[in-house]
């Protein structure tokens, strides 16, 4: 009974899917908070008397706007810029594939000091590179690696990234506008709506450094500072402007 080695590989060394996305968690999640959080900033730091005299109902809309909008944006930008990869990743290495067949002597040259430099001693490298030159397909994918720092995305699909990035966004950044929903807008509520941005900011944190296994301090530390610094930003501008 044979077995699929690759898919052996791939099944062993699989990361979860918290693992998979972590980038577009990450990056949408954190995103979806500081913006949102930054509409009621922003309110808050222009009301001249509390944040009573704006109201709950144009926190709510103006936030749930830009929730949705920058949300779809958010994802459709991340779709674009995955297929963009894609796209120049393959055509890169069609192109490798052709200068491979072409001019074999000068990349045979380019990966002989591409295989030094990686720690290779000359011997060694030498007889590697005339293996590889007659694996072109092998070769151009380590080439595609180390000589231009390229990932195979094959296994990445930009819809799912996509997907993973809008719903990050939406779950996290509808988190400062939940106080608004339940409570009449004063200044408690944007105390609240305070708590809750940075509660979901420490929860972003502690999912990235679970996901990691970096130090739990400097991921959620790290993810708390930005929110802090853009959150403190638009509070700025609300009561400059607003003042």
């Amino acid at each position: 009974m044979s077995m699929d080695w690759n898919a052996h590989r791939r099944e062993a060394h699989s990361l979860g899917r918290v693992q998979e996305f972590l980038r577009q968690i990450v990056y949408g999640g954190n995103d979806g908070i500081v913006t949102t959080f930054a509409i009621v900033a922003g309110f808050a730091g222009a009301a001249a008397e509390g944040v009573a005299q704006i109201g709950g109902l144009a926190v709510l809309v103006f936030g749930l706007a830009n929730l949705f909008a920058d949300g779809v944006s958010m994802g459709l930008g991340e779709f674009l810029s995955a297929r963009s990869e894609h796209d120049l990743y393959f055509s890169r290495r069609a192109m490798e594939m052709r200068e491979i067949v072409d001019n074999p002597e000068q990349e045979r040259e380019e990966l002989f000091t591409i295989l030094c430099q990686r720690g290779l001693p000359p011997g060694e490298a030498d007889a590697v590179t005339d293996i590889l030159l007659r694996h072109p397909e092998m070769m151009a994918d380590l080439m595609m690696t180390y000589e231009f720092g390229m990932q195979d995305p094959a296994e990445e699909n930009p819809a799912i990234n996509g997907l993973f990035t809008f719903s990050s966004f939406l779950v996290f950044g509808s988190v400062p506008l939940i106080p608004y929903f339940l409570m009449d807008p004063t200044e408690t509520t944007f105390r609240w709506s305070l708590f809750a941005t940075f509660a979901a900011l420490t929860a972003l944190g502690l999912l990235r450094g679970n996901a990691t296994e970096e130090k739990v301090l400097r991921a959620v530390g790290e993810t708390v500072l930005v929110g802090a610094v853009c959150a403190g930003v638009a509070f700025f501008v609300g009561w400059v402007v607003g003042g």
